[in-house]
């Protein structure tokens, strides 16, 4: 799987609004796992994940991005098969990519999918 990956860390620096954070409408999943619709047009969509420090590891599913994923670490880690991702990093995966993330503490992600996603199992 290629992916893109570069870190802002030391270029921008993220300050997140933890009350501001927490007035969005969150879905819970129930296993530590958040998502907050930000837009949504077509296929795409923009998402904020929050994954709590204590969240199931598996609580994502493995899955696949149809026409690729964006996304940019906003505060934690995230690890998946293709390396561990802290705060500042921007990621971009290919079309057709499959991945299962896992966060590494307390983590918000911002994500951008031009197609969604399609579970695999």
């Amino acid at each position: 799987m290629a992916i893109l990956r570069h870190s802002l860390r030391g270029l921008v620096r993220v300050d997140l609004d933890m009350k501001e954070l927490d007035r969005l409408a969150w879905k819970d999943f129930a296993n530590g796992l958040f998502m907050a619709r930000l837009a949504r047009e077509d296929t795409k969509e923009l998402v904020l994940y929050r994954i709590a420090e204590d969240a199931d590891p598996s609580a994502f599913a493995l899955h696949e991005h149809v026409q690729g994923e964006f996304y940019l670490v906003l505060k934690g880690k995230i690890t998946d098969e293709t390396g561990v991702y802290e705060e500042g990093d921007i990621v971009y995966l290919e079309p057709h990519s499959i991945h299962r993330p896992r966060a590494i503490g307390e983590t918000v992600v911002l994500v951008l999918w031009p197609a969604g996603v399609k579970i695999v199992s």
